[in-house]
Order: C-alpha cells, then sequence, then structure tokens
C-alpha cells in the first residue's frame, strides 16, 4: 500500500450532501466541532441552510476532525468536501492529505536551486498554474527584466506605494555583475500566480464576485501572497483608507475628487442597507414569481358568520380527547377545507405541463404557511383528508412548532397539494394569496372579528371573517371553485356539517 493510499484511507472527507431534493448548494449556519475534537459515526457536526430549510448534518466517521475546510456563513456546492476527519489518530505523525500537500511543495521549490522548473502554491480544486519549461541559464548574464505593459505596472504602484517604471526602450545588455539568483515564481505583490491569476481559495474567489471585487486589485495578506476574505472584506468596506498618492507621470492624468453634496441632501446610500437574498428566503422569491407568471390566478372572496365555529372552540378546548392539544380557529377551517374537498374532490389536482395532463390525487396533503426569521416556509401534513380532529391538531401543533424553531425537514415541504394561509393573526381581514408551485388552491383566512351582522331578522355583534380562496383556473373554472369556497364557510357557518357532511 503507497503512502498516498495509506493517508487517503486515514483522513477521511466528507462532502457536502444533496439534503434536498436535487437542490445544488447550502450555507454552512454553524459548526458544533472545531479541529481536534473528537467524534463519533452519527454526531451532527454542523448545520446549513438549503434553499428549502435548515438541517442538521451528522459526520459519518469516528476519529478527530482534521480540518474544516469553509467558516459559518460560506454558501458551498454540493459535492465539495465540507470537513475532514483522522480516522486513526493513534498511528502517530502522517503525512497531510492530498490536498494540502501541495503548497507545501511548492513553497519548499523556493529554496530548490537546482529545481529545472519554477513553481507556485497550489489552491484546493485549482491546480498548479502553468509554468514555464525553460531551464536557468548556467552561465551569468545580464538580467532583462520583462516590461510590465502601463495598466499593470500603473496598478502594482498604486498596490506597492511607489511609482511605476516609467516606460523606456530595451536596455542595453552590458556586462555586468551576475544575476542575482533567481526566486522561485510563488507569488506577487498582487496575489498573482505565475500565470497571472490571483491567488484566493473558492469561497474566498466566491465572496469577491458577491461583493463585485476585482481580485486582481487586492493586495495579499495570506501565506504566500493568498487573498483571505478579511482582504476582500477591507477592499469593499465604503470607508477603506484612501490608496497612496501615485504620482501622475505613473497613471496619467488624476481625476478631481467627487464633489460633496450640497447643503440640505442627503446621502441616501449611506442610510441603506444590502442583505444577499440566499436559503429559505431566495426560494420562496424565485417560486413565488414561478407560480405568479405560469399558473393563472383566480382570487374569489366570502365573509362569513363564524360565531357558532369560534363557540364550538372554547367548547373543544374543555374536551378531554383534546387534552394537551392546541386548538384555535385555525384548525376548524382546515377541518373545514378538507370536508368541503372531499365534496368536490376534483379541486385536488396538479397539472403537468410536460404530458399536457391534469394528475387527480386521491390523497390531500395540507400545507400550512408558516412565517420565520429565515422566510416563509410551507410544510404540510401528509394524507390530513383521512386524520381525525384530535390527530390533525396534534399534527398541526407539530408542524408549527417545528418551523418556529427552525427544523421543518425538506421532506415535510414536499408533495403539497392545498394550502392554508392565516393572515388574520397578524390582523389582516383577507388578501390574494398566491399558489404554492405545483398546488391546485390555496385559502386565506382573514382576522375573526365582532361587526353588525343581521342574525335571525336583527343586526346583532357577531364574530365574522372574510375567506379569500385563490387557485389554479387551468383546473379549477369559477363554478368548482365558487362551489368550493361557499362550503367552506358553510361548514364554519354552521360547525355541525363536520358532522353530516364529513
Amino acid at each position: 500500500m503507497t503512502a498516498s493510499t495509506a493517508n487517503a484511507q486515514r483522513f477521511r472527507e466528507f462532502k457536502m450532501p444533496d439534503v434536498g431534493e436535487g437542490l445544488t448548494e447550502a450555507e454552512i449556519l454553524k459548526w458544533y466541532v472545531k479541529p481536534g475534537d473528537t467524534v463519533t459515526d452519527g454526531q451532527v457536526v454542523c448545520e446549513v441552510e438549503t434553499a428549502k430549510a435548515a438541517v442538521e448534518l451528522p459526520i459519518p466517521y469516528d476519529g478527530v476532525v482534521h480540518e474544516l475546510n469553509f467558516g459559518e456563513g460560506v454558501t458551498v456546492d454540493v459535492g465539495t468536501v465540507i470537513i475532514s476527519v483522522d480516522t486513526d489518530p493513534g498511528a502517530g505523525p502522517a503525512a497531510a492529505p492530498a490536498a494540502q500537500q501541495a503548497p507545501q511543495q511548492a513553497a519548499a521549490a523556493e529554496t530548490e536551486d537546482a529545481e529545472p522548473q519554477g513553481r507556485q502554491a497550489v489552491l484546493v480544486g485549482y491546480g498548479a498554474a502553468p509554468s514555464s519549461t525553460k531551464r536557468r541559464a548556467r552561465k551569468p548574464q545580464a538580467a532583462v527584466p520583462a516590461q510590465p505593459e502601463p495598466a499593470s505596472a500603473a496598478l502594482q504602484a498604486e498596490l506597492n506605494g511607489r511609482a511605476a517604471p516609467a516606460p523606456a526602450a530595451a536596455p542595453a545588455v552590458t556586462p555586468a555583475a551576475p544575476a542575482a539568483a533567481p526566486v522561485a515564481p510563488v507569488a506577487n505583490g498582487t496575489g498573482a500566480g505565475s500565470a497571472g491569476r490571483p491567488l484566493a481559495k473558492p469561497p474566498v474567489r466566491k465572496l469577491a464576485r458577491d461583493l463585485g471585487i476585482d481580485l486582481a486589485a487586492i493586495a495579499p495578506t495570506g501565506p504566500d501572497g493568498i487573498i483571505t476574505r478579511e482582504d476582500v472584506h477591507a477592499a469593499a468596506a465604503p470607508a477603506a483608507a484612501p490608496s497612496p498618492a501615485v504620482p501622475a507621470e505613473a497613471t496619467g492624468p488624476v481625476s478631481a475628487p467627487a464633489a460633496a453634496p450640497e447643503p440640505g441632501l442627503v446621502d441616501v446610500a449611506a442610510r441603506e442597507r444590502r442583505v444577499p437574498v440566499k436559503g429559505v428566503r431566495k426560494a420562496t422569491a424565485q417560486a413565488m414569481v414561478h407560480s405568479a407568471f405560469t399558473a393563472p390566478h383566480v382570487t374569489e372572496f366570502i365573509t362569513v358568520d363564524v360565531t357558532r365555529t369560534m363557540k364550538l372552540v372554547q367548547e373543544l378546548k374543555q374536551d378531554p380527547d383534546m387534552a394537551g392539544l392546541r386548538v384555535n380557529p385555525l384548525l376548524l377551517v382546515a377541518k373545514a377545507f378538507l370536508v368541503a374537498i372531499k365534496r368536490h374532490p376534483e379541486v385536488n389536482a396538479s397539472w403537468d405541463e410536460a404530458r399536457q395532463e391534469i394528475v387527480y390525487k386521491d390523497y390531500v396533503n395540507l400545507g400550512i404557511a408558516a412565517a420565520t426569521p429565515r422566510g416563509l416556509i410551507v410544510p404540510n401534513i401528509k394524507d390530513a383528508g383521512v386524520k381525525t380532529l384530535p390527530r390533525l391538531a396534534a399534527e398541526l401543533g407539530e408542524l408549527v412548532a417545528t418551523a418556529r424553531e427552525g427544523k421543518t425537514s425538506p421532506a415535510a415541504m414536499s408533495g403539497g397539494t392545498v394550502t392554508i394561509t392565516n393572515v388574520g393573526v397578524f390582523g389582516v381581514d383577507t388578501g390574494t394569496p398566491i399558489l404554492n408551485p405545483g398546488e391546485s388552491a390555496i385559502l386565506a383566512f382573514g382576522a375573526v372579528k365582532l361587526q353588525p351582522w343581521v342574525h335571525k331578522g336583527k343586526v346583532k355583534a357577531r364574530q365574522v371573517t372574510t375567506l379569500a380562496l385563490s387557485f389554479d383556473h387551468r383546473l379549477i373554472d369559477g363554478e368548482l371553485g365558487s362551489k368550493l369556497l361557499a362550503d367552506i364557510a358553510a361548514v364554519l357557518e354552521r360547525p355541525k356539517r363536520l358532522i353530516t357532511w364529513g
């Protein structure tokens, strides 16, 4: 067994998995371990956020954490190594993983005077930059420095705080002192390798792209001329120190400084914040845009007297069969929705664009829109149509609690058929909800308020709410949608229909 094979077996690498359905990336929210910590198979080592939810990742190895490849807050592509584990720490010193050997070998090349080729530091995933294959001259010769392009010279001068050499004709070759010992081109002052590409790790490159920063314009502070995250943040800081003065002959005419704002004008940029859109919020935005411009939405409204339903809620809270369960108006709205769907099963369908077919479903996965700090998510209760009221209450309570903790799994948010959004908890009367992608209908439950209402021929104060039903008009026409909404309202007006219709 070769040393490299033994080393690969000892240092096990754990890659970012696809924790959802075809997701391509995830953000590392928090590490629970650090290098040197002992871990066991199945131990949770970090929490990541995908486009659907926050998920905890267990490590599949026993051993000692060797390296964390990415920090918190970094978005990592699926399949990228995020942590390595030494599975045999008691075996004594071992060669570093292959990913770490290349930079060490490149650094050693600086002192190898007889090495025929120049080398440079190698970053994980990027390989070595192409290097010259010319052999070093055997006899001393006069140094003939390459002439940098004007733009590169100006940039180098600005970064190093000195004037760039003025362009000149090709220097005369003069017998002089022997040339200085050549130095392997590991990195220059601008963090560029021998091929001119700035040296930076993949997450640092992504950060620079996100912030709109040119790596070539950053002076590196990391080892071997590598640009660090701190270098990128410093370059992006709005209050960064001014660059050193550069003589006009080195850079050409210098633009005059921007004029100060006129008195009375407000610096708007200084009063704005920019936050990258990612994770759940990014996925929600994309899904809503796709849904709004793909499915033809129709929204209908109905105002209903729910006084009897609110009275039933209070009675159920005292029922021994509902002890320990969360009983609220949303529970009965969900049950009314399910009863109405049972009476009109054609509404429980989806549109297959590829095959130009309508897919009717004999099960109802009831989604509940939940607002979380990371954005709106819609987990669903599987086979909600066959649940008893106590079972439905239990699963609804678990769903909401899990969502608030940010622990909803991707599986819990897939396969939904219809959804309820409870805007009434915010004091909102109603709205025009957008369909969750792939679903046929969404019901908005508005605030329940005391209002004057004609009841048994007299105007009385009754508890009233407004329901709004949005549906996909490809699947549900106006007649079917109206019947569905009318039946939901009828059950909430006289909840005994839960028994006679259920």
